[in-house]
């Protein structure tokens, strides 16, 4: 039986002599490195390039009709890993050194696998809803595909978009637990069955997804997968909603969005109606976003059918943009666009939050002024 790790060691004296400077480190990851290898199993192993030149230490090749693939991961790839913005976070995390060009080559890797236990911590559970929703957002666009090809998407289409839909869902629920797989798809089962937050009937919507020859049914099992995975997800945005913070939240908001107020304005005075159309939505949904964040600290889902932020515009008593579009007459969007100004700055100030307005240039460089002495004297 070939020694793998003789391989290994066999590629490390290559990079000692050929590539001293241009390899930072080599180290394995997979099933050698977690006590599971098989007869047949490869030794996954990567090398974090120095050098431009260093990428060329990259090695693809078959020995005793074992397959090997020494691949390079760049640094700035590496600490995406750490930070779980790549579903491939085991390699870091679970990884063993083979090889360190220096102390400080080792001393970066081991700050990459300690920030890796650092972000599972309770702390950063925001984030990681906040990855998991995103993770979302990618399975409804395939999600999409299904629905749309019907009848006229192949069986091998029908699994491929179902299969890129679970694998999907799974890494939502990874992210949401705060974890991330040390196993492939197929031998992960056991760590699925340990999430905390799962659908509770995840082991039938992946039976049907995987052992079914029907399209609407794993259709139907994708739909229902996907739609009770993103109510963990809002279930758990809920709980992390804080408490309501304008001050800080809308500071300078107004100020910048009174611009695009005024080119409503000037779009509907000019009988304009393509740009007061575009101003006019986005103004009134970007508002809405902003409430909510103020609100609670996060923002709107756009997952959600339902529209909460919108909800909380018309709360706050604030004019509505959207229903006063009228191609034939823009009158009213104009006078809407206006009382919106006005009401959208009371509204604000009313909560705490600073407005720079100035009436003149006078009042305006004294503020300047008050503000650097008071950077001066937190200096």
């Amino acid at each position: 039986m070939l020694d793998v790790f003789e391989v290994a060691d066999k590629l490390v004296d290559h990079i000692k002599a050929n590539y001293p400077d241009d390899v930072a480190l080599a180290a394995y990851y997979g099933s050698y490195a977690q006590g599971t290898a098989t007869k047949r199993s490869d030794l996954d192993f990567f090398f974090i390039p120095a050098t431009a030149r260093g990428y060329e230490a990259s090695l693809q090749f078959i020995l005793d009709d074992i397959s090997f693939d020494f691949w390079p991961i760049s640094w700035e790839r590496a600490e995406r890993m750490a930070a779980f913005q790549e579903p491939k976070t085991s390699i870091i995390g679970d990884c063993k050194l083979l090889y360190a060009r220096s102390d400080e080559d080792r001393d970066r890797l081991l700050k990459l696998k300690e920030r890796i236990v650092r972000l599972q911590s309770p702390e950063h559970k925001q984030e990681f809803v906040e990855k998991a929703e995103a993770e979302l957002s990618q399975v409804y666009v395939r999600l999409y595909k299904l629905i749309r090809a019907g009848d006229f998407g192949s069986s091998a289409y029908c699994r491929t978009e179902a299969h890129g839909i679970l694998t999907g869902v799974l890494q939502g629920l990874a992210l949401l637990n705060q974890s991330y797989f040390t196993r492939g798809f197929g031998q992960n089962k056991d760590q699925i069955d340990r999430f905390h937050l799962k659908p509770a009937l995840l082991d039938s919507y992946m039976h049907a997804i995987m052992h079914g020859d029907d399209a609407a049914d794993i259709l139907q099992a994708c739909e229902r997968l996907t739609e009770d995975a993103l109510e963990l997800v809002l279930a758990q945005k809920e709980r992390l909603n804080g408490t309501p913070s304008f001050g800080d939240r809308m500071k300078g908001f107004y100020e910048e969005e009174k611009g695009t107020l005024d080119k409503i304005r000037s779009a509907c005075e000019r009988n304009d109606y393509d740009t007061a159309y575009f101003h006019a939505v986005h103004a009134q949904d970007l508002i809405a976003q902003f409430l909510f964040f103020a609100e609670t600290g996060q923002w709107p889902c756009d997952l959600k059918l339902s529209a909460d932020h919108h909800a909380l515009y018309r709360q706050a008593g604030l004019p509505e943009l959207v229903p006063l579009l009228d191609p034939h007459d823009l009158t009213r969007l104009q006078a809407g666009a206006e009382r919106l100004s006005v009401v959208l700055e009371s509204y604000l100030r009313d909560r705490g939050v600073e407005i720079n307005r100035f009436s003149d240039m006078a009042s305006f460089e004294a503020f300047l002024k008050e503000d650097s002495s008071s950077r001066n004297e937190k200096k």
